[in-house]
């Protein structure tokens, strides 16, 4: 039986930089399984299509349950079976999303909204995070501000780099800091270099 794949994702506000960087970790390891949350799996992309809808208004608690929702279906359909099958799955986006976004962002409580992604996930916990990090105004400044979360202001993304940051400084064997000011290849770079430590 294979050894268990590792489990590595990437986080940071709309606008960090994370999409790119996961493009470009794809290129240079293609043995990585890439996916993306919310999504990689029918129940979870339509949930992607609510979440992100401008034209809903959908209560804080609503969009945590929402979000631990297509995270479920994702661990159980997807990620469990191909990390048990040795596979290492590269995954923008994971259980930190929602603690900074819902619990600091929304003010829904990172402890709380940490419990209730812990019954989602089956206790399921990235090997390593890759945080992009960038102050609030570079965010706003490369975001469309196309879907839900994108509009949601100043203040709101200013508290989810605050308790992004908290979850950084908590957990710093796990979660790796990048300078998302940084150019992409850079970035990168910088990924790789922290990728390979752990080999």
């Amino acid at each position: 039986m294979p050894d268990r794949g590792r489990l590595i994702t990437v986080e940071g506000i709309d606008g960090a930089g994370k999409t790119t960087l996961v493009e470009g970790l794809a290129h240079a390891l293609p043995g990585l399984v890439v996916l993306r949350e919310p999504g990689g799996v029918a129940v979870s992309e339509r949930i992607r299509d609510l979440v992100k809808d401008p034209a809903l208004h959908v209560d804080p608690r609503a969009e945590a349950l929402l979000y631990a929702a297509a995270r479920a279906q994702l661990v159980h359909e997807r990620l469990l079976p191909l990390l048990t099958d040795g596979q290492d799955v590269l995954l923008d986006r994971f259980v930190d999303s929602s603690l900074a976004y819902q619990g600091g962002g929304r003010g829904l409580g990172v402890a709380e909204v940490a419990e209730l992604n812990r019954f989602a996930t089956a206790g399921l916990v990235a090997d390593l995070t890759l945080y992009v990090r960038v102050e609030p105004a570079v965010g706003a400044a490369r975001r469309s501000g196309t879907d839900r979360l994108e509009q949601a202001g100043e203040a709101f993304f200013a508290a989810v780099v605050g308790a992004y940051d908290a979850l950084a400084a908590a957990d710093p064997a796990r979660v790796r800091v990048l300078d998302g000011a940084r150019a992409p290849e850079e970035v990168l770079e910088d990924a790789l270099v922290v990728l390979k430590s752990l080999q």
